[in-house]
């Protein structure tokens, strides 16, 4: 059975976010808010886990998890970023957006896009969010919470709660999310490219 937590969406209460990040840390799922819809996340060391989200997503491995990070210096720790790439996420986010990078060393490489070698990250504009990344010290693993039959994602706690609670070990109650996932936005080639509208505006890169 899941736990459930009531956190604040702009104020979130340290207490609940500690106790969140000690299930995080303990290798659980967690539903959590983001700035534009509702996600599942695990921390990096804890394959059962990312093998659990993505039973629930229903996609196989050749589905790649988003890297959630706290700001530019932690994307840059776990993606190969040039000038032009920098002055690019750096007018971006925090935001909507996850931007697909040529990972670093740092990255597993079972978290990596097979052929390309490349990683999506993001650095979501969500109170709630941030804390934890903050408490946690490190990056989530992160995909978009829909459902195999449904076509669009999950936007109520208490819905994700009536679905998922025992597949899920925590889902964190903020309020309503946006129904949009993120715009992805990959940064490997020359120019950037429009790979799904999502909630970030893509005319910010001249689409």
């Amino acid at each position: 059975m899941a736990q459930y937590f009531n956190i604040h969406p702009d104020d979130p209460q340290p207490r609940l976010i500690r106790q969140a990040a000690e299930i995080f840390h303990s290798g659980g799922v967690v539903a959590y808010p983001t700035d534009s819809s509702y996600a599942l996340g695990c921390t990096l060391g804890h394959k059962d886990a990312q093998d659990r989200i993505r039973a629930i997503r229903g996609v196989d491995e050749t589905h790649h998890f988003t890297l959630v990070c706290r700001n530019l210096a932690e994307i840059a720790t776990y993606a190969r970023v040039d000038n032009s790439q920098f002055r690019l996420l750096k007018a971006n986010t925090p935001g909507s957006y996850t931007f697909i990078l040529q990972a670093s060393r740092e990255v597993p490489r079972r978290l990596q896009n097979p052929r390309r070698s490349t990683i999506g990250l993001r650095v979501p504009d969500h109170a709630v969010t941030l804390a934890l990344l903050e408490e946690l010290n490190e990056p989530l693993l992160s995909m978009t919470l829909m459902l195999p039959d449904d076509d669009t994602p999950l936007n109520e706690a208490w819905e994700i709660r009536d679905r998922l609670e025992r597949r899920v070990d925590l889902v964190i109650d903020a309020g309503a999310c946006d129904m949009r996932p993120t715009t992805v936005i990959d940064l490997t080639s020359e120019t950037p490219q429009l790979v799904r509208q999502g909630k970030g505006d893509a005319a910010r890169f001249g689409f």
